[in-house]
């Protein structure tokens, strides 16, 4: 593996997944159990971690997975530490950027031997957004492997251990996977959305979408699943629910009101005995009921703890090849 920018890095030359897929998946498990079996792998090797946005679980679980691994960690907050990036090319540079993506990319890889990178999207030009020019830039010219760690497209950290977390609560089965739309309080990526579509769709797993009318994701994400705009439709029987907000990207941005789509204990019952997932950060009683979030088939908190043991196989893969 040279990068990991989305669950087509782990596609093979005929475009399949499921040896590759697989593996990777195994790798994370084992590392749950035994996460310090490579613990000299990354030996004076150095992760550089940017961040032109906010994050929890991401940073603490990628810096906790390369130290497993016996790697340097440098964490920088762009916005906070750096000079403002400008991604265009040709542009003149005389309004609020003050240095280029060709110059910042290339020295941070300078000082690094992996980078990962996270940036949010504006969610106000869809065709901007969806270009990934910050990712992109620093594949281009940083000289070295990137993992994204979320773009204004794909999250593809978070859907491996997605995997990992449905993985280890049902093995080995074809399951009824749902994930639905709830309710926020402001727009939110479609990134974390996106990318869950993406990877249950490589699997034989059944993915049905659940979103009220204009809330549809990207073809480009969800050629393969069920697309419902009635939520108890989609909860019936469903083995596992993800629940997670996205604003509109036909009207791009747009965030909806709708508060009967939060999910609530009533919804859960028409389920397989599911079980509940979400990415967090998540806001109680707006996006899930106390009582559904407290409940004994809540897992958010073991699938945020897979974080780490993902993020470890991702660098596993990249360091073996350096």
């Amino acid at each position: 593996m040279n990068h990991f920018i989305s669950v087509e890095d782990l596609s093979d030359p005929s475009g399949e997944y499921e040896e590759k897929l697989k593996s990777i998946l195994a790798l994370a498990a084992n590392y749950k159990q035994n996460p310090f079996a490579d613990e000299s792998l990354g030996k004076r090797k150095t992760l550089g971690l940017i961040f032109f946005n906010p994050s929890l679980r991401t940073r603490l679980s990628t810096i906790k997975a390369a130290q497993n691994l016996g790697m340097q960690v440098i964490s920088m907050n762009t916005n906070q530490d750096g000079w403002a990036l400008e991604t265009a090319d040709g542009v003149v540079m005389d309004q609020g950027t003050a240095e280029h993506i060709k110059e910042a990319a290339a020295v941070m890889g300078s000082y690094c031997d992996i980078l990962g990178v996270r940036s949010f999207p504006g969610l106000k030009d869809m065709a901007e957004d969806y270009q990934n020019k910050v990712i992109n830039g620093f594949v281009k010219y940083a000289g070295i492997p990137v993992i994204n760690l979320e773009s204004a497209t794909t999250h593809p950290l978070q859907s491996l251990t997605d995997l990992m977390t449905i993985e280890s609560l049902l093995p080995n089965r074809k399951l009824k996977v749902t994930m639905t739309w709830a309710p926020h309080v402001k727009a939110l990526p479609q990134a974390v959305a996106n990318s869950f579509a993406q990877w249950i769709n490589v699997t034989d797993h059944e993915l049905t979408i659940a979103q009220p009318d204009g809330y549809e994701l990207s073809d480009e994400f969800t050629a393969g699943a069920k697309i419902v705009n009635d939520q108890d439709k989609a909860f019936k029987d469903a083995d596992i629910v993800y629940v997670k907000n996205w604003s509109s990207f036909h009207d791009y941005g747009k965030v909806g009101d709708f508060p009967e789509w939060k999910v609530t204990a009533e919804k859960m019952n028409l389920t397989n005995d599911a079980f509940l997932m979400h990415c967090l950060p998540v806001r109680r009683n707006l996006v899930i009921a106390d009582d559904v979030l407290d409940s004994d088939k809540s897992v958010v908190i073991e699938q945020a703890g897979n974080r780490e043991f993902a993020a470890q196989a991702v660098l596993k893969n990249i360091l073996v090849n350096l």
